[in-house]
C-alpha cells in the first residue's frame, strides 16, 4: 500500500512538472507570452495571461501535494483540452506545423486522460507524510479503516 502511495505522489508530481514550469516560463517572458496569447485571438491577453499563470502554478503544486485531488484534476483535464483546442489546432495548421500541432494536441489529450484517471481514483486528501505531526494515530488508523 504506502508503495502505491509513493508510485501515485510521484505520478502527479510528473504530470503536475508541465504545469509548473509552463507557468513559471510564461510569468518569466511575459511580453512574449501575451504576445503568444494576442496571436491565438484570446481576448483580454494580459488578464487571461495573469490567471493562466496562476491556475498552472498553483494547479501544479496542489496536484503535487495531494490538495483536492479530485478537483483540481478535473479542472487540469478541462484546462488542457482546451488550451489543445486553442493552442495546437492542427486541422488548421500549416503542412511544417502540421505533426508538430497533432502530437502537442494528442499529449493534451493523453494527459486530460490521466487527470480524469486521477479524478476517478483520488480520495481528494494530501497523504500521510502532509498530515500534521500532533493528530492522534487513532484518527489516522479510523481513515485508513475505511478504505
Amino acid at each position: 500500500m504506502i508503495q502505491e502511495q509513493k508510485i501515485v505522489v510521484a505520478a502527479r508530481a510528473l504530470m503536475a512538472l508541465i504545469f509548473i514550469v509552463a507557468g513559471i516560463r510564461k510569468l518569466l517572458a511575459w511580453g512574449a507570452s501575451v504576445g503568444y496569447f494576442t496571436k491565438l485571438g484570446i481576448p483580454l491577453p494580459e488578464l487571461l495571461l495573469a490567471l493562466t499563470i496562476a491556475f498552472e502554478i498553483v494547479g501544479g503544486i496542489a496536484l503535487v501535494i495531494g490538495w483536492q485531488t479530485r478537483y483540481v484534476a478535473i479542472a487540469l483535464a478541462f484546462f488542457t483540452m482546451v488550451s489543445a483546442f486553442i493552442a495546437h489546432a492542427f486541422w488548421a495548421a500549416e503542412p511544417p506545423q502540421f505533426n508538430g500541432q497533432l502530437l502537442n494536441f494528442l499529449k493534451n489529450a493523453a494527459m486530460a486522460g490521466g487527470f480524469l484517471l486521477f479524478y476517478a481514483t483520488a480520495k481528494s486528501q494530501p497523504h500521510h507524510w502532509l498530515r500534521r505531526k500532533t493528530e492522534p494515530a487513532i484518527a489516522s488508523t479510523a481513515a485508513h479503516a475505511h478504505h
